[in-house]
């Protein structure tokens, strides 16, 4: 096996990764939105099989979330997240002034702390800190 690392993945396998590690799979129009107004794009590849991948999206001042951090299950444990996150995090450290400096903020999927607190992350609530909030809204179906 030989892993090989770019910035381009599909729907289909943005879609395929999401769904072998149990999330929900979002539906196209949306996920073409979200893929093409993602500022960064990691992924990793085993031949033409893409296996993982992870993506920025920042206001382009201050803020930058990092979004979907999946390494297909088969694939897990060799690495490949912490590239894919590297990657980012060097994306956004070469794209910074010396005068300047962003926020990353991050939602860990359950159980998976321990691997961004590897980078620097700091787990929420902190003294100064509140807990980190999610919210799912859905539309309304049309009559």
């Amino acid at each position: 096996m030989s892993i090989s690392y770019g910035n381009s993945f599909t729907v289909v396998e943005y879609n395929s990764l999401r769904r072998a590690v149990g999330w929900n799979e979002i539906n196209e129009r949306q996920a073409v939105i979200g893929l093409s107004n993602s500022k960064y794009k990691a992924a990793a590849y085993d031949g033409e099989r893409t296996v993982g991948m992870a993506r920025l999206i920042t206001d382009g001042g201050y803020v930058a979330y990092i979004a979907d951090v999946v390494v297909h299950p088969d694939y897990q444990k060799l690495g490949i997240g912490r590239a894919l996150l590297q990657m980012i995090l060097t994306y956004i450290e070469d794209n910074l002034a010396e005068d300047e400096s962003v926020c990353v903020i991050l939602m860990a999927a359950k159980d998976k702390e321990v691997f961004y607190k590897s980078f620097g992350f700091k787990e929420r609530p902190t003294e100064n800190l509140g807990a980190g909030m999610s919210r799912w809204i859905s539309g309304k179906a049309q009559e």
